[in-house]
């Protein structure tokens, strides 16, 4: 299946390349390949599977909607099982945003929502241009790939993110948020910048594809407080960040902002397409089909949604994210200590990431941090041995950041501290391994 998967799909294919299983059997934080070798998913989906593969009352929703006969394409109608996502999502919504909400059902993709928030904010405002962030992705359609960090045909305003570890003012911390938001806040105020009043910013609480970087709470109500002093619309892209995984519902709720637009996907499917657009009532500019698509009305989808909105919200998930991520990095910034190739250790609940280095390279001159927080350059190819040898142990990760340095782990709310221990067990055996040297070979068969 693996040759006939690469002799006939697209070279566009990933995840694929580095994890070469065929699973046939999931439940929970476990995968079990087609060799009968059983693995430990800390990628779930991307972040989409909020209660791991299979859950009971994800597949027990599926099947009631299946057995009851309601229509499984419904366009954008009205129907008993949309009524029942929406009411429930509404429940989960930052107060001030719920209040005067409406929500957009748009393409089931993350980016189709991206895609859909500009659009509306465009609309609404007159207005073109948009703010982004260095290190942001949102997408793989146009306008997402153009509010993304790895834009190469820049029609949007870049700003600096707050990245602690590489600062981009090498200064790190607060000073180094401090002056991101200075550097926002002149580029708007000054007449001669060349960046109009936009239609919008938009951002990442935690930029996940960038490299699991957490905004500051305090960076995130600065950024809030510039864009309503000059009526510039926030959306804040809750993809990947939302339904708990932050150890908050929403990853806004850190910080007490209210954004004028959320966009949502992955988890908000329960394991199914789906994806909408949050936004205040006041800006609910469109007119009848401006942005519309035949595949708005996925009712499994919106039932599976339906179940996994409301089991982490009555489960309190968001709660045990929050706890289990904090002792998971305390336990990973104890590795750090001991292996010189983990540069930083960062993240929030559930959504943690290492960044990877090269201990053998001295940190960048330009910092103005103490030597021992300087950060060393990138290494691209031991983090991509460290995923290698956690695939050997039976754990699943994925790369992500500005080189495909960082090591990211993304495991389901419902993992226990039990399975969290035996994931860092082996993602600690991965690292000791290729620190050591003794990591096997690419190629070289699994034992």
């Amino acid at each position: 299946m693996l040759r006939r998967q690469a002799a006939r799909e697209s070279s566009a294919r990933t995840y694929a390349r580095a994890l070469p299983i065929v699973p046939v059997r999931a439940r929970g934080l476990t995968i079990e390949g087609a060799d009968g070798r059983r693995y430990l998913d800390c990628l779930s989906g991307a972040g989409a599977l909020a209660l791991g593969h299979n859950h009971p009352v994800v597949l027990e929703a599926v099947r009631a909607v299946l057995d009851s006969g309601a229509p499984l394409h419904a366009l954008d109608l009205a129907t008993p099982v949309k009524d029942a996502f929406v009411t429930e999502l509404f429940h989960t919504l930052p107060p001030g945003l719920a209040d005067h909400a409406r929500v957009q059902f748009c393409g089931p993709a993350g980016t189709d929502a991206v895609e859909a928030a500009l659009t509306l904010v465009r609309t609404a405002t007159g207005r073109t241009g948009i703010l982004s962030f260095t290190g942001a992705h949102h997408g793989m359609t146009a306008a997402a790939q153009d509010a993304s960090g790895h834009a190469t045909d820049v029609r949007v305003t870049r700003l600096p993110y707050p990245y602690d570890y590489r600062c981009p003012f090498g200064t790190g911390g607060e000073t180094g948020a401090e002056l991101a938001a200075r550097w926002t806040e002149y580029l708007l105020d000054d007449p001669r910048s060349g960046v109009p009043t936009p239609a919008a910013m938009i951002l990442e609480p935690v930029q996940g594809e960038g490299g699991v970087i957490p905004a500051p709470d305090p960076w995130l109500r600065r950024m809030r407080q510039i864009t309503a002093d000059r009526s510039i619309p926030l959306i804040a892209d809750e993809i990947q960040t939302g339904v708990g995984r932050t150890g908050a519902f929403w990853a806004v709720e850190h910080s007490g902002i209210t954004p004028d637009v959320m966009v949502l996907s992955k988890a908000i499917g329960g394991s199914l397409p789906l994806a909408v657009v949050v936004h205040r009532d006041d800006l609910d500019a469109w007119e009848p089909g401006a942005h519309a698509g035949t595949f708005r009305g996925n009712q499994l989808a919106m039932a599976a949604g339906t179940a996994t909105l409301a089991y982490v919200r009555r489960h309190r998930l968001a709660d045990h994210a929050a706890a289990l991520g904090t002792r998971m990095l305390t336990q990973l910034r104890t590795l750090a200590d001991r292996f010189p190739c983990i540069g930083d250790v960062r993240g929030r609940g559930l959504m943690i990431g290492l960044e990877v280095v090269d201990p053998d390279r001295e940190a960048a001159e330009t910092t103005h941090r103490p030597v021992p927080r300087a950060p060393r350059p990138a290494a691209p190819g031991l983090a991509a041995a460290i995923r290698r040898e956690c695939l050997r142990r039976g754990l699943i990760v994925e790369l992500g950041g500005r080189h495909a340095s960082v090591v990211r782990l993304l495991p389901p709310l419902t993992i226990t501290d039990e399975q969290a221990s035996a994931v860092l067990d082996r993602l600690a055996d991965a690292v000791e391994a290729v620190a050591r040297g003794t990591a096997d070979r690419p190629g070289r068969p699994n034992p």
